[in-house]
């Protein structure tokens, strides 16, 4: 097997090729790096959504609110999916990786503003598909302090070589 694994602070990368790919099922990439959610963040992602509920955009109001403070919006923690899962595997010989969706997403818990975000990851299924393989990875996100996961997504994305490297399978 050529794979190798590479540290940067804490956190390391996953290095394989497109042919290691369905040996990585079962199997945990690790932890990434952590984001910390700001009142800022949360604010601009309320004005991209048009989604200005006050649990989220009023600090006096959410600090009288259920969870004594403001909380990000889910959406907000599920877009830190790419940039964590991206810290946790390189494939090296992929021309395109491709987002290809999600499956069962959940938010068993709240992100108070200021929480330091951060996700592990593990390989739950790799098929082939045209061109390469399609995966699927689960994320449990966590924030510190908060005694459950924040979210739990499965995450499915394509990974495509060159014409040469297609394994066949379907394209669905």
């Amino acid at each position: 097997m050529t794979s190798d694994t590479t540290t940067s602070s804490s956190r390391a990368t996953r290095r394989v090729t497109m042919a290691e790919l369905p040996g990585l099922v079962g199997t945990s990439l690790g932890s990434s790096s952590r984001v910390v959610i700001t009142q800022e963040q949360i604010n601009l992602f309320a004005d991209a959504t048009n989604d200005h509920q006050w649990i989220h955009v009023d600090p006096a109001r959410a600090a009288r609110g259920p969870f004594g403070a403001p909380i990000a919006h889910g959406y907000l923690t599920l877009s830190l999916a790419v940039d964590l899962y991206s810290q946790l595997l390189d494939v090296t010989d992929c021309d395109q990786l491709i987002n290809y969706g999600l499956d069962k997403v959940r938010f068993p818990a709240p992100v108070p503003v200021d929480s330091s975000v951060g996700a592990v990851a593990e390989v739950t299924s790799v098929e082939p598909c045209s061109g390469g393989y399609q995966i699927a990875v689960t994320l449990t996100f966590d924030a510190l302090g908060v005694d459950r996961p924040v979210c739990v997504a499965q995450m499915i994305l394509r990974y495509l070589g060159s014409a040469g490297q297609a394994t066949g399978g379907d394209n669905a």
